[in-house]
């Protein structure tokens, strides 16, 4: 690999580049989104246990306690219970657009990353076939060994290209999806509280 690497030119090392900078978002998303990943219907139980029991005050608790996108919603939410039902829905709705913010980041980078990594191999190859054409040029041959040895040179980094690309494209589909899911926990998860604080109101 470090024959190759080092038989691909200059084009190779941006090409790092983009591996090692995607590898590092992706270990940290990685982390990110398991510790935001929680059981959103056992802490919805908690939660409506504790607006049953204790009132608001007693799921603002649960929700200090508790790490996680929904948590911090929920916990947005409840604070400003004391108001009406809109301004719940206002801060949820606000405490989401920021928890998203959170869950997609980096991600810009990552997807940068897959778009460049290609580019750079094509870009690299284009180089090194005109390398290859000179080497023709100046042998006035056009041999098989020396066709053979430049094209296969000329190659190196869009392979090398493409395989970073792939790799962090399959990551970055994985993360998608994950945060998809979360999002959908979440709206699924606000709307049953704010349900359940209209009940409450109906029953006052």
């Amino acid at each position: 690999m470090i024959e190759y690497f080092t038989r691909g030119g200059i084009f190779m090392w941006p090409i790092l580049f983009c591996l090692v900078g995607g590898v590092a978002i992706i270990i940290e998303r990685f982390i990110s989104l398991t510790l935001a990943n929680v059981n959103t219907r056992k802490f919805l139980s908690k939660v409506d246990a504790a607006l049953d029991k204790g009132g608001t005050k007693a799921a603002i608790e649960v929700c200090e306690k508790t790490k996680g996108p929904v948590a911090a919603i929920f916990h947005a939410g409840l604070l400003r219970a004391g108001r009406g039902i809109e301004h719940v829905e206002k801060a949820i709705t606000n405490a989401g657009s920021i928890e998203m913010a959170f869950l997609e980041r980096g991600l810009i980078w990552l997807s940068t990353f897959i778009t460049i990594a290609p580019m750079l191999g094509f870009t690299g190859t284009v180089k090194g076939m005109i390398v290859a054409f000179d080497d023709i040029k100046r042998a006035n041959d056009i041999s098989p060994s020396i066709v053979a040895s430049g094209i296969s040179v000329a190659l190196l980094t869009t392979l090398f290209g493409l395989v970073v690309a792939i790799t962090l494209q399959i990551f970055y589909n994985y993360f998608i999806s994950k945060i998809d899911r979360l999002v959908i926990d979440m709206e699924e998860s606000s709307n049953e509280l704010i349900d359940h604080l209209v009940e409450m109101e109906e029953k006052v």
